[in-house]
């Protein structure tokens, strides 16, 4: 086998965990294909991670898309086995998210035990939120509102830990913030559309996989959140600057103010009700779906560098 190729094939995985309907997804699913990959797979993922958070990469470009596309269905399986672990959606709004692939009660269910224990198999190292809320570490789920809408937003609880992958952010914590309106929003930082997602139960999700085929929808890059030696990098893909705002801004994002356009790369979603609101809104019911914010990137400097989260 190619050293460059994965032992195992993260899609084949989810396919098992779409296929499987009975009991014990851990022992009849999870803990046969980890058998098969074996300890060559952390030894892969390291080399990925480590290729493609390097700017100066002199490797085939078909082979550093194909790191990206196996931790892309990486990610697709830890999004579904982690939908038991979050709240059930809206009983009063539409979720036509949950079409996607199946019931969203219809996954398989393991528990965060099983949960990490499949990812620190493949060599991740799982982080638990303290201190105060940073976007580029934890992603909100469900937001208590403080009276006070100044203040500031910090971490109350943990849905799930987050993964790192060497250098690279595989997930985010997901966590339970306690926040002034004017820094997160209940029912917009919680429940508006969650870009480069593939699925949650409580939200909507929006990643470039959707629209595709059967095949086409795989060869979907993975985001690139990681750390340097100087900082930070966020989505390190991106083609532009986010404070460049092009030469033919979508009419969506032409009506986000820059600081809007910030957070949304941030956080993967809005956190407030944007200022323009009547504005966007009359560029279509489904601006918030439509917006196109994977081009974007924030530039290194003044980031900080990594945090137990």
């Amino acid at each position: 086998m190619d050293e460059e190729e994965p032992p195992a094939d993260a899609r084949d995985l989810y396919q098992e965990l779409l296929d499987h309907s009975g009991p014990d997804a851990f022992g009849a699913v999870v803990a046969p294909w980890l058998a098969h990959a074996g300890a060559g797979y952390p030894a892969w993922a390291a080399r990925a991670a480590e290729s493609l958070c390097r700017e100066d990469f002199r490797g085939p470009a078909d082979l550093r898309r194909a790191m990206s596309w196996e931790l892309y269905a990486l990610s697709r399986v830890s999004d579904v086995l982690l939908l038991a672990h979050q709240p059930p959606p809206d009983p009063e709004v539409e979720a036509p998210w949950a079409r996607r692939t199946r019931s969203l009660d219809g996954w398989p269910a393991l528990g965060l035990e099983q949960y990490l224990h499949l990812f620190t198999a493949l060599g991740l190292e799982p982080f638990r939120p303290t201190g105060p809320f940073d976007p580029f570490l934890h992603e909100i789920v469900e937001v208590e509102q403080a009276e006070d809408p100044e203040e500031a937003a910090r971490v109350t609880g943990t849905v799930w830990p987050g993964l790192w992958l060497g250098p690279l952010l595989f997930s985010r914590a997901g966590v339970r913030v306690r926040a002034g309106a004017h820094h997160a929003e209940r029912g917009v930082a919680d429940r508006s559309p969650l870009h480069w997602t593939f699925l949650r139960r409580h939200r909507p999700t929006v990643d470039l996989s959707q629209g595709w085929g059967g095949n086409s929808q795989w060869r979907t890059d993975f985001r690139l959140d990681h750390l340097t030696p100087t900082g930070r990098r966020v989505n390190a893909g991106g083609r532009r600057d986010i404070d460049d705002g092009g030469e033919n801004p979508d009419p969506a994002e032409a009506l986000l103010t820059p600081a809007e356009r910030r957070e949304l790369l941030l956080n993967r979603c809005l956190l407030r009700t944007p200022e323009n609101l009547a504005a966007l809104t009359a560029t279509g019911a489904s601006w918030a779906v439509d917006l196109f914010p994977y081009d974007w990137r924030l530039p290194a400097a003044g980031n900080p560098g990594r945090t137990t989260g």
